[in-house]
C-alpha cells in the first residue's frame, strides 16, 4: 500500500483537545498540550504513550465480563523474530490459527496485562458494528440514506449518499486530507469553533461541496469516517463504547475491558483511538475470521464479512483496494491498518489471524510497510510448514 492512504489513517488522532493527568511527567508519559503532537513525539514518547493513552486523553470503558474465550496453546512457529522485533519497534506480535496461538511475543516492556492503542485499525472494527447495527435493525440497510441518521447533513453535498457509500468512503464530497496545508480540511476541521450546541463533526461536514457523483470515486476523508461512528451512536441510541460491550467485547469473551477515546463533545471517533490487549485483539481478528458468529448466531447479516473485505472501491493500487473500512487483496487476504505500525492481517486461507502493535520511528514509511510485508510472508511460510 503507497503511503500516502496509510497517512490519511493519521487524522482521526487529532480529535481529543482535552487536558492531560496533571502528574503525567512524574509517571514517565508524554503530555498532549495539542492533540497533534502525538504525531511528532519521540520514540521513548511513543513507546510510554501508546501503552496509555487512556491516562492521557479521556477515554470510556468497553466493558468485557463473562467466560474469557480460550486462545489454545498451537505448535509453535520455527520462525525468529527478534530482529524484526527490535528494528521496527514492536511491542506485541501474535499469531493465531486456527485460534489456537502459534506465536506471542512482546517488546518494548510492553506485556499480556497492557493495553495498546489501535490508531486506524478502529475503523475496521467501527465498521463491523454498522453490520451489527444492521442485524439489530436499527439501521435500516446499507442504502438507506444517511441523512435519515444525521438530519444536520440534509440540503447540502451528502444529499442522497447512502451508509454503503459511506462506508467505502465513496461519497464524492470534496475533502483536502493534505497535512502540510494549514488550510485543508483535515486541518481546519479540528479547530474550535462555535457551532451553536451542533455536533463539531457535522457542523463542518454539513459545510462541505459535492466534487462527484456519489458512488463514483474513492477519495480518503477522515472526516467520513468520524460520521459513520456519529451514525451509529444516533440509530443505536448508544455510545460507540457500550454499543461495541454489548454486541462483541462480552458476548465473544474479551480478557480484558478496552477503553475508547471520547472527543470534546462525548464522541468516540468511529476511526480511532480503542486501546485493548494484545490478545484481545487478535480475538477481533478471530471473530472476524469466524464471520462474526458468536454462540451459533452471527452479529451481522449473513454474508457481511465476504462483501465488507473485498474490494467495493478502486484506490489506484494494483491488487488492492478499499471494503467497509477494510484494506483489501485481491488474493483474499485482508487488514485493518493504523500509523505507527498497527495492523490485524486476517488470511482465511491459511485460517490466520496475526496482530502487530508497534512504536516505528515513523508514523508510515515505504521501508516500515516492507518490512512488514516481509514478516507477514515469513509467518505464512511458517503456518504452511
Amino acid at each position: 500500500m503507497r503511503s500516502h492512504h496509510i497517512l490519511g489513517l493519521t487524522a482521526a488522532i487529532l480529535l481529543s483537545a482535552c487536558a492531560p493527568e496533571p502528574d503525567l511527567i512524574g509517571q514517565g508519559l508524554p503530555r498532549l498540550e495539542r492533540t497533534s503532537e502525538v504525531l511528532f513525539w519521540s520514540q521513548d514518547e511513543r513507546e510510554a504513550g501508546f501503552r496509555a493513552m487512556d491516562r492521557i486523553t479521556p477515554h470510556r470503558t468497553v466493558a468485557a465480563g463473562g467466560e474469557v474465550r480460550a486462545l489454545p496453546p498451537g505448535a509453535p512457529l520455527d520462525l525468529e523474530v527478534d530482529a524484526f522485533m527490535e528494528t521496527e519497534k514492536v511491542a506485541g506480535l501474535l499469531v493465531l490459527q486456527d485460534g489456537r496461538v502459534r506465536l506471542e511475543r512482546y517488546g518494548l516492556g510492553f506485556g499480556p496485562d497492557g493495553r495498546w492503542t489501535s490508531f486506524s485499525v478502529a475503523k475496521s472494527l467501527t465498521s463491523t458494528l454498522v453490520g451489527a447495527a444492521i442485524a439489530d435493525d436499527h439501521i435500516e440497510s446499507l442504502q438507506t440514506p444517511i441523512t435519515r441518521y444525521l438530519p444536520e447533513l440534509a440540503g447540502g453535498a451528502y444529499d442522497g449518499v447512502t451508509v454503503r457509500q459511506l462506508l467505502t468512503m465513496t461519497s464524492g464530497v470534496a475533502w483536502n486530507e493534505d497535512y502540510g496545508d494549514p488550510d485543508s480540511d483535515v486541518a481546519r476541521f479540528f479547530e474550535p469553533r462555535e457551532t451553536g450546541g451542533m455536533d463539531p463533526t457535522l457542523h463542518y461536514m454539513r459545510g462541505l461541496t459535492r466534487a462527484a457523483e456519489p458512488g463514483t470515486r474513492w477519495h480518503y476523508s477522515t472526516g467520513e469516517t468520524n460520521l459513520v461512528g456519529l451514525l451509529i451512536s444516533r440509530a443505536t441510541g448508544r455510545t460507540l463504547a457500550d454499543y461495541l460491550s454489548q454486541t462483541i467485547w462480552r458476548p465473544y469473551g474479551m480478557e480484558r475491558d478496552a477503553a475508547w477515546m471520547v472527543d470534546e463533545a462525548g464522541q468516540e471517533p468511529g476511526g480511532c483511538c480503542l486501546t485493548a490487549s494484545l490478545r484481545d485483539w487478535g480475538r477481533v481478528g478471530q471473530l472476524v475470521l469466524e464471520d462474526g458468529v458468536i454462540d451459533g448466531d452471527s452479529i451481522v447479516p449473513a454474508g457481511w464479512f465476504a462483501e465488507a473485505t473485498r474490494k467495493q472501491a478502486d484506490i489506484d493500487d494494483p491488487g488492492r483496494g478499499y471494503g467497509f473500512q477494510w484494506w483489501t487483496r485481491d488474493d483474499g487476504r485482508f487488514e485493518a491498518y493504523g500509523i505507527f505500525g498497527q495492523t490485524i492481517h486476517i488470511d482465511p486461507e491459511r485460517r490466520l489471524v496475526v496482530v502487530i502493535l508497534s512504536a516505528w520511528p515513523t508514523a508510515t514509511g515505504r521501508e516500515r510497510s516492507q518490512a512488514r510485508e516481509a514478516i507477514l510472508a515469513r509467518i505464512a511460510a511458517a503456518a504452511d510448514q
